[in-house]
């Protein structure tokens, strides 16, 4: 049996006290294996990208624990959490989330920027092999206002998988793009989720989508139940 490598145990997060509480997350347990690509189903609002953020320890829980193997996440301080985000953890947002100011290419490396893991040529061999992975060998020196939306969220694609992470994290990684364009960006996602053999899990309205992911989960109610 393949490893669990991220888990929650009996996790519920709230929001407000007293009659203006909101209870977002319910006594939720959930958990990805190495290898295993999973889709979370459910509505706009529903609570799926505060179940993402706090797999990734962006989001401490009201109550329960969130495991990566055995390192307990929310029991690390908030640097023990960035570093251990920096290193193990990719994500990528449905708006993309890339800076302006940057080329794709420097858009790529952030993380480099920020945990200086590789060598600057180190580095641009890298991002220059996954623009070229992912079809953007082209765009390498282009600004975000000069790539379509596609281009966009596969240079947030490439960002989150800079550093070779063990689990990726996307929330409606397609959510803003056309039929087109969420097709060819949902098979990157799959192709890539194979060759570096981690964990996926990727939050969608789309059902259709989902049916090519090994697991589907409804979040509904504040938990989340095996389809």
């Amino acid at each position: 049996m393949a490893e669990k490598l991220l888990r929650a145990e009996a996790v519920s997060k709230s929001y407000g006290d007293g009659a203006t509480r909101v209870e977002v997350l319910r006594d939720l347990s959930f958990s990805v294996a190495s290898e295993e690509s999973c889709a979370v189903l459910g509505p706009s609002g529903s609570g799926k990208s505060t179940l993402l953020y706090t797999l990734a320890g962006l989001e401490p829980p009201t109550t329960g624990r969130v495991f990566l193997e055995n390192t307990d996440v929310y029991g690390l301080d908030e640097q023990g959490r960035s570093r251990l985000r920096l290193r193990e953890i990719g994500f990528v947002l449905q708006d993309h989330g890339l800076l302006p100011y940057l080329t794709a290419l420097e858009n790529v490396q952030i993380a480099n920027a920020v945990g200086h893991i590789h060598d600057p040529a180190a580095a641009d061999r890298r991002g220059r092999e996954l623009l070229d992975q992912l079809g953007l060998k082209d765009r390498a020196d282009h600004l975000p206002a000069a790539l379509s939306g596609g281009e966009k969220q596969r240079v947030a694609i490439a960002r989150a998988m800079f550093l070779k992470p063990r689990i990726l994290l996307c929330d409606e990684p397609t959510g803003n793009l056309d039929a087109t364009n969420a097709a060819s960006v949902l098979q990157l996602l799959l192709e890539l989720h194979a060759a570096m053999k981690g964990a996926l899990v990727v939050v969608t309205h789309n059902a259709e989508s989902a049916t090519r992911f090994r697991r589907r989960l409804i979040f509904e109610h504040g938990a989340l139940r095996e389809v």
